[in-house]
């Protein structure tokens, strides 16, 4: 078989429209891309070349002659998370949620962390990630206690000042921390939030890990792998599928870092997947409601896609998505349940609409139909064009 790469790019939260199922979740009318096209009129000359304004909800100007396949997908599984996104996104839905702990966390959960820790908690409830180190950061560095919170997400955030809690020890307790979540408390990710500063001017820095938990059976990753092919991760990719059916991985901090590690991973010889996650447009942007921060991310994005386009031989592929919406317009700080946006482009791929898809499994159908293997996950592949 010919050497070739398949690129998936998951531009963490950058729905087009609210699911149909949205209500459900309260988010009915949240529509990330189509609310930041609206309110900021970032210009993406290259997505929109390949068919990104011919996705219906997208918000922008649709071309006359795409170059590329462009559609959008609805997400099976129950939730509007990470983890949940991305498993899909390779082939495995959820049947049941994760757990989420609108009330905070059970006090037995919070008492076995304790003894696990040696330290006392600090909040536990659903919090702003920013606001909750304004409120209890001080109090935290005085004491030593660790600040636990959660959001809408089936997500044990902790959070500790680098002077306080170094990185590697924050990380040691995350380990703790889901090792004890499990089975009923089994939620999606543990998170280590390190930041630094003083009093009224933390912020949170580039040491951040997530603890997800181990994919209860196989992905497209653990196919790909066992087949002999190069599995590449971008990012926190590691993370989320708790480093299972990898090969490889970088885990780079940050859109520029994670585009500057794909380009340079794009000049090796390799034949498989490349699987990046560009985190800044979630955690950076929508989670606070940063919408012009968004628009100019979503700007640097495109402005990098023809260095990655250059570096593409004549048999590789490139599928860009998102694994929920995170809308910097809607109410709160949460993620919000929304269809995400599929568009590939190869020297050989032909425009065509995709339509909308069922399932963000599709994406995992295609690439396994790609590399010649039996599709044993969810989703129906739509590889025959990408001729």
């Amino acid at each position: 078989m010919k050497n070739k790469k398949v690129i998936l790019i998951v531009l963490d939260s950058v729905g087009c429209g609210n699911a149909p199922d949205a209500r459900q979740y309260g988010d009915e009318g949240a529509n990330t891309l189509g609310h930041i096209a609206e309110k900021a009129q970032p210009r993406l000359p290259n997505m929109e070349a390949i068919g990104l304004g011919n996705i219906p909800g997208s918000g922008f100007a649709p071309a006359a002659c795409p170059t590329g396949l462009y559609g959008r997908c609805i997400e099976r599984s129950a939730g509007k998370d990470t983890t949940t996104g991305h498993w899909e996104i390779a082939g495995l839905p959820l049947k049941t949620p994760f757990p989420t702990y609108p009330n905070g966390f059970p006090a037995d959960v919070i008492e076995a962390f304790e003894r696990a820790t040696g330290r006392g908690v600090l909040g536990n409830r659903p919090a702003s990630g920013t606001a909750i180190l304004d409120e209890l950061g001080e109090e935290h560095m005085r004491t030593g206690k660790l600040i636990v919170y959660t959001s809408a997400d089936s997500v044990f955030q902790i959070a500790a000042h680098e002077d306080i809690v170094p990185p590697q020890e924050l990380w040691h307790i995350c380990e703790q921390a889901r090792a004890l979540l499990q089975g009923e408390h089994g939620v999606g990710r543990v998170i280590a939030r390190p930041f630094i500063g003083k009093p009224g001017a933390f912020v949170r820095t580039g040491n951040r890990r997530d603890f997800s938990l181990t994919p209860p059976s196989d992905t497209m990753l653990d196919v790909l792998s066992r087949a002999g092919l190069d599995v590449w991760g971008v990012g926190k990719i590691e993370d989320i599928f708790a480093h299972r059916g990898l090969t490889q991985s970088i885990h780079s901090a940050g859109n520029p870092a994670c585009i500057e590690t794909l380009l340079s991973m794009m000049e090796k010889d390799m034949n498989g997947l490349i699987f990046v996650n560009l985190v800044d447009f979630d955690s950076v942007y929508g989670h606070r409601r940063d919408v012009a921060g968004y628009a100019k991310g979503l700007e640097e994005f495109d402005a990098a896609l023809p260095q990655i386009m250059a570096r593409m031989g004549e048999d590789d592929v490139l599928m860009m998505t998102a694994d929920h919406g995170c809308d910097p317009t809607y109410r709160g700080t949460d993620h919000t349940r929304e269809m995400v946006p599929l568009l590939c482009w190869g020297h050989g791929v032909k425009s065509q609409a995709l339509g909308t898809r069922d399932t963000y499994g599709d994406i995992a159908a295609t690439i396994l139909e790609r590399f010649e293997l039996k599709n044993t996950l969810c989703g129906t592949s739509f590889a025959e064009l990408l001729k």
